[in-house]
């Protein structure tokens, strides 16, 4: 019997999206039919991110479910638990290219996502000659991925809790429609203008829109520090990543740092990997990557001929490592 998923989270690329079936007849009506992968996509650009990572279970039943159903994937968690990693494991997996990364803070806006316009500059060559508009504008990552034609862009908007409170409802008409007007070139009147997305290329939009082909794999994440409209909430497929177990972050220490795995295997690294896991166990508010901080430095690179610690200085450097991230910064 075939395995439903799409994506399997085990690390080889495979053509499996081409299986993906036509997206549900309620959701983003205009896509196209045809799914065929551009030629010129760098597939290798996520591999390092994506490899050493390790999806749960969980995590992969809710990006299969966002592929299908053509819907954000709303990751929900502490810093470190690798939201923001799993794009980079989807993207290099299922071949859609390099991640559009767009990191939000309070000034966002959806707009800036979609393009930016440099009226200033424009101005300022206009004194000498009239320069077309469109050199002044240039397509951000949400704009980028939207422009997808034949084949979804994988698409990550980081840390989507720092924005302010009517970013969430300004995304949701782009989320639903995948449409989107540039009014600098809708006044131009031109059927075609050639602009630049996010990588430098040109591309092309029509009677100054963007029209999305393919919906984008779009992943948000939210530290929790605030919670977003029921109306953004019943659009996005959900899930919230706990704070992996003893057994997860065994894993993770191996995938990560295999190429200290016969070091890492001796009785006495045992001891002291599984000491600084209960340590971390034990802290309130540690990322997992401290944790990947304090065994490559005090287990991993230890060397009593070459690279020695003191005690003093393992104990004052792992305290160090472990410093909670919602206490003193002193």
């Amino acid at each position: 019997m075939n395995d439903w998923k799409v994506f399997l989270g085990k690390g080889p690329q495979h053509d499996g999206l081409l299986n993906l079936p036509d997206a549900p007849p309620w959701r983003f009506a205009g896509q196209l039919k045809r799914l065929e992968r551009p030629a010129d996509l760098d597939l290798e650009r996520e591999a390092a991110r994506a490899e050493p990572f390790l999806p749960t279970d969980g995590m992969i039943l809710a990006v299969n479910a966002a592929l299908y159903l053509r819907r954000p994937l709303l990751l929900t968690g502490k810093p470190g638990t690798g939201k923001s990693t799993l794009i980079s494991k989807v993207a290099h997996e299922l071949r859609l290219g390099p991640v559009l990364r767009w990191p939000i803070t309070s000034r966002s806006t959806v707009r800036s996502g979609v393009y930016e316009y440099d009226a200033v500059g424009r101005l300022q060559a206009s004194k000498q000659e009239d320069p077309p508009v469109e050199q002044f504008l240039t397509l951000g990552p949400l704009g980028t991925s939207l422009m997808a034609q034949s084949w979804p862009r994988p698409l990550l908007i980081d840390e989507i809790d720092k924005s302010d409170l009517d970013f969430a409802n300004d995304l949701l008409n782009v989320i639903e429609e995948g449409d989107y007007e540039i009014p600098e070139l809708r006044r131009l009147g031109k059927s075609v203008a050639t602009v630049r997305d996010s990588f430098g290329k040109p591309v092309e939009i029509r009677e100054g829109r963007i029209r999305c082909g393919q919906f984008p794999f779009v992943v948000m994440t939210s530290n929790a520090e605030r919670e977003f409209p029921p109306p953004f909430l019943r659009r996005c497929v959900r899930l919230g990543i706990a704070q992996p177990t003893p057994e997860q972050l065994s894993a993770i220490l191996n995938s990560h740092l295999t190429q200290f795995s016969a070091k890492l295997s001796s009785e006495e690294a045992k001891k002291e990997i599984n000491l600084l896991i209960k340590k971390f166990e034990e802290g309130r508010d540690i990322a997992t990557d401290q944790l990947l901080n304090a065994v490559f430095l005090t287990v991993a690179l230890r060397d009593e001929e070459a690279r020695s610690f003191s005690e003093t200085e393992l104990d004052e450097l792992r305290k160090n490592l472990f410093r909670e991230l919602s206490g003193s910064s002193m």
